[in-house]
């Protein structure tokens, strides 16, 4: 059954080419298209579209605007097409918060294998976006994050935690519950460079943590958190006697880079029983290879619950491959993290 999908850009070249990109490998069937707010708003009452791809700047009312108002009353999977720029970058991400499902960045000279690589992400994306669970979000209303108050784990602890669709939100969720006192945390989040120093940054304004891009050879620190820099692989490594992040380029690992398999097979060899893991919402199998192996070398790992994924996905993967200890919603995650930190830190 193809997946139908409204297309919201002011731009009519922009809505031909989305039209005809998304249109290419037969499963998706653009239905209509919008030149603004307004008419979108018509056009998904007559149309009943499965996903909406949605531009930010549009005249009449702004794109965030209309997001805001759509998941309050009728939520639909919404991808984003954003500029890569700075202001796109933070519009994007509070595009994330309002209850959008992901996001793409409109090709230029600069992106990376031009319309192509942009297409293909896109019908991944929109996939991924008819398969998500935004209503079940929506009725669903997280208790108050009251952050734990001590993580009482032993020298040398880390945590990896890795996500793809839907784990902005997620990966917030879990930060804003850690102790100010929590091992360092490394990251690997599906997503491009020019938007990960900002999700840094917002990250860094709403949690108790100090949380950076990753630099090369940074070293862990207690209290900070390290996100993967958009197209670099982050590994963790002990040199000197120092746990440090490593960012490099080499080739795509389960079909991305950054890859959280990548990362997690780096904690597993790097820390081994120290390190606790969790793998949250996404579509794919990446993370599933590298939380078992985490597994194996004694870490604790945690797997985000179906009832809190937005996609589960990546989380069903690691679960059925028996990489994951115990499965948990979204926001038990911390404390379960937290606990099993606890319980090594009693037993060293």
């Amino acid at each position: 059954m193809s997946i139908r999908v409204l297309v919201v850009d002011d731009s009519a070249l922009i809505r031909e080419v989305l039209t005809r990109t998304l249109g290419r490998d037969g499963d998706i069937v653009v239905v209509g298209t919008a030149e603004d707010p307004l008419d979108a708003r018509e056009k998904i009452k007559a149309c009943d579209p499965d996903v909406v791809t949605l531009d930010i700047e549009m005249p009449n009312m702004n794109g965030l605007a209309f997001l805001d108002r759509l998941m309050r009353l009728r939520p639909l999977p919404v991808v984003m097409v954003s500029t890569l720029t700075s202001k796109g970058a933070s519009e994007t991400l509070l595009a994330l918060e309002l209850g959008a499902v992901d996001f793409v960045a409109k090709p230029n000279a600069e992106l990376a294998g031009g319309l192509e690589a942009f297409g293909e992400n896109l019908r991944q994306k929109v996939r991924a976006a008819a398969h998500s669970d935004v209503r079940g979000r929506a009725m669903r209303a997280l208790p108050p994050q009251v952050p734990l108050r001590t993580a009482a784990a032993p020298l040398g602890s880390v945590i990896a935690i890795g996500a793809s669709t839907g784990g902005v939100e997620a990966i917030r969720v879990i930060l804003s519950d850690m102790p100010a006192d929590c091992p360092p945390i490394v990251i690997a989040q599906h997503m491009p460079a020019g938007f990960t120093a900002r999700f840094a940054a917002r990250l860094d304004e709403v949690t108790d943590l100090s949380v950076h891009e990753a630099e090369d050879r940074m070293p862990l620190e207690v209290g900070h958190a390290y996100i993967a820099r958009g197209d670099y692989h982050l590994r963790v490594e002990r040199s000197s006697g120092q746990l440090k992040c490593r960012l490099m380029q080499d080739d795509l690992a389960s079909g991305h880079r950054p890859s959280v398999d990548v990362l997690f097979e780096s904690v597993a060899k790097a820390v081994g029983p120290r390190a606790v893991g969790a793998i949250l919402t996404g579509m794919g199998r990446d993370g599933a290879r590298g939380l078992k192996l985490m597994r194996e070398a004694g870490g604790h790992t945690v797997g985000q619950s179906r009832s809190s994924a937005l996609v589960y996905g990546m989380p069903r993967v690691a679960f059925e491959e028996g990489a994951v200890v115990e499965q948990a919603p979204v926001e038990a995650i911390a404390a379960r993290l937290v606990a099993a930190l606890a319980r090594l830190g009693a037993a060293a």
